[in-house]
């Protein structure tokens, strides 16, 4: 009974001190993402008109009927809220990208030769991870951004991210060419 007692410390003591190096982890992460508003803007900027391309591709691309509506909804949105970003970084002194850069490019580039069940597989699960991570710098940006326009357009903007992850979801787990 006691060397159970002392095995059960042992092992409570040891997840303490790892959950505990974890938060610092963190920490440390989330400091090393911190961005500039104008960085912010070039992100948010990229993220918007690769967004857009994408679900212009599925129009012709997808197999899916829901594949392509819920493409034409970022399409929808994201051309609007990339209108949006405009005027904030008008307003803010900042510029916004026009084109797509080389790194959105490449995230296009295998979309290209896809068709079908294969395009909207890849669509759905690309979706889901771009839309998870653009949560993240959203919600720091919400907490962290310099300017007090910026942060409320992160804020602003959030919900409809969660719009966008919470169908892609959705779509994911439905099964193929339904």
């Amino acid at each position: 009974m006691k060397s159970a007692l002392a095995t059960f410390c042992c092992l409570a003591l040891c997840c303490l001190t790892l959950c505990s190096m974890t938060a610092s982890a963190q920490k440390e992460h989330a400091k090393a993402k911190t961005l500039t508003d104008q960085q912010f803007i070039d992100m948010a900027a990229q993220t918007d008109m690769l967004e857009a391309h994408l679900g212009q591709m599925a129009a012709d691309q997808a197999a899916g009927q829901d594949v392509k509506d819920y493409a034409q909804m970022l399409v929808t949105d994201h051309t609007g809220d990339y209108q949006a970003l405009q005027a904030l970084a008008t307003k803010a002194g900042l510029t916004v990208p026009t084109a797509l850069d080389a790194e959105r490019n490449r995230m296009i580039a295998p979309f290209e030769k896809l068709k079908g069940a294969a395009f909207d597989a890849r669509y759905i699960h690309t979706m889901i991870e771009g839309h998870t991570e653009a949560i993240g710098v959203y919600t720091k940006e919400s907490d962290d951004a310099t300017s007090a326009d910026v942060k409320a357009y992160a804020s602003a903007t959030l919900p409809t991210l969660h719009k966008h992850l919470d169908a892609a979801k959705d779509l994911a787990k439905k099964p193929a060419g339904k």
